[in-house]
């Protein structure tokens, strides 16, 4: 796909990472995955991250990566799939490589590996990622590769196929000043776990859209709050956030890491064959599993 389609594609509406089923072995578990992304994509969502974030990216090694991609491509009708992309600057280039080979739309570039960089050497692995491929790319601005205004202005003067700023900081100050610089050059993703708590937030910051991990297990009740949200309906969303978003946030809460291993339940338990997170997660109890379950249930 040309990035600017990829580009428009992320503007257009909601967006979601299907999370990586693994079997008894600790596998990835094909068959699964492609059921489940073939149910996703029949609810609107016009991109969906394969081995993303809430996909346990940081658990696959990046021999698996490309499968995934592939069984996701295959399976997701028109929707497209952007592949998740990380660790060092020569892996990255290497799984983004890969990654376009496997029928990847674009790319997902995460925080690199472990240790803060400056400026001039983010500016230098994002470079060198982009360069290493043909499809789009989008950042993620968070953890240890937060990149400034003025050197993401530098990267999109340099890298034509650079069209996501994809932001999981918080920091209402610093996405306000890169969207007032970049204007249109960028399309703009929120990336906050729970994204829905923020939306509101980073919507008046020029952010349209935003990644749900929930739309993993509740997407038509994703999609009410997304729809409410760009209508401007306040009560709708207050009330769907009082009444899942909160507790599902209370929930997730209890143990790092359950950002992921709430979503991972929540698959299970609306009938897909998920399996458990691997380590270093850990998955929710069985008396959370409960709490989730009502909490699906009520909202089903």
């Amino acid at each position: 796909m040309d990035p600017m389609q990829i580009k428009q594609a992320l503007g257009s509406g909601l967006l979601s990472f299907p999370v990586t089923p693994f079997d008894a072995e600790n596998r990835f578990a094909e068959e699964p995955y492609r059921k489940h992304v073939e149910w996703l994509a029949g609810f609107n969502a016009p991109v969906l991250f394969a081995a993303g974030g809430t996909g346990e990216f940081f658990s696959l090694s990046p021999e698996e990566i490309p499968a995934i991609v592939r069984a996701a491509k295959e399976s997701a009708g028109k929707t497209s799939i952007v592949s998740g992309c990380g660790y060092g600057t020569e892996m990255a280039v290497s799984i983004a490589k890969a990654a376009e080979k496997a029928g990847a739309d674009g790319i997902l570039l995460l925080p690199h590996y472990l240790i803060d960089a400056p400026q001039e050497g983010l500016y230098h692995h994002v470079k060198k990622v982009c360069d290493a491929v043909g499809i789009g790319v989008m950042v993620y601005n968070r953890d240890n590769a937060v990149l400034q205004a003025d050197t993401l202005a530098r990267l999109c003067d340099e890298c034509p196929n650079l069209v996501g700023f994809k932001d999981g900081t918080g920091d209402i100050g610093l996405v306000r000043q890169v969207t007032a610089k970049m204007g249109d050059r960028l399309t703009y993703l929120g990336g906050m776990p729970t994204a829905e708590l923020f939306a509101e937030a980073y919507l008046g910051a020029g952010f349209t859209t935003y990644s749900s991990a929930v739309f993993n297990f509740v997407p038509a009740l994703a999609n009410k709050f997304y729809d409410a949200l760009r209508a401007g309906d306040r009560a709708t969303c207050e009330d769907i956030l009082k009444s899942f978003f909160y507790p599902f946030m209370d929930l997730r809460g209890r143990r790092k890491g359950y950002a992921v291993a709430a979503v991972k339940a929540g698959v299970r338990l609306v009938g897909f064959d998920a399996g458990p997170v691997r380590a270093p997660l850990s998955d929710l109890t069985g008396e959370e599993e409960e709490i989730l379950k009502h909490l699906i249930d009520t909202h089903s």
